[in-house]
């Protein structure tokens, strides 16, 4: 039988985020065990959602630059994502509508929940909670872009249901988050 105990947790980096090394005594479903040594990162929990029109058959989408991605091989570290934000002790609801304002000026006022995934569960405890934002072009109330006092720099991209099918079977979607709502959207007809 499996059995994990945690045997000793210690904070390495305090920043933005936290990594914590931890030693785990874990004994295998055939009996042995081991001592295993894991760092984790947690920069709290998030929420993303993605904009669609199902009368015009669009979707909004933001592009902005994500570092990790660019040293890992993305030609400029630009990536297509749907709007996300990190919850900050708020509602995984309430921290979209915010978020979904901030970037695109949009002001959703229905959310769909999908669910909730693990992005990167062998090292980030971030749990992100998916929604479906349904809009029309009179929910737009500025410009969006995020804020400056964060220091964002968000370009906001209104793409076809075809387009982004296109993008999609393509590979030019590369964030996770993004393609699970695309492709939800896509399985279950609110893209088509």
């Amino acid at each position: 039988m499996r059995k994990i105990e945690i045997l000793s947790q210690k904070i390495l980096y305090q920043g933005w985020s936290t990594l914590t090394g931890y030693d785990i005594h874990y004994t295998f479903g055939d009996g042995t065990s081991h001592i295993l040594k894991r760092e984790i990162y947690n920069s709290g929990d998030g929420a993303a959602a993605l904009l669609y029109n199902p009368v015009k058959k669009t979707v909004v989408l933001v592009k902005q630059y994500r570092l990790a991605a660019h040293l890992n091989g993305h030609p400029d570290g630009f990536l297509l994502e749907c709007c996300a934000g990190m919850l900050d002790d708020k509602e995984p609801e309430e921290t979209m509508k915010k978020e979904i304002a901030e970037e695109t000026g949009i002001f959703a006022s229905h959310l769909i929940k999908v669910g909730e995934t693990y992005a990167t569960p062998g090292a980030h405890m971030e749990k992100i909670h998916l929604f479906m934002a349904p809009y029309e072009d009179s929910f737009r109330k500025g410009e969006g872009g995020g804020l400056v006092e964060e220091h964002e720099d968000i370009e906001v991209i209104e793409y076809s249901f075809s387009e982004i099918i296109k993008m999609v079977r393509q590979g030019e979607v590369t964030d996770s988050k993004t393609l699970i709502l695309l492709q939800f959207g896509m399985l279950y007809g609110h893209i088509v």
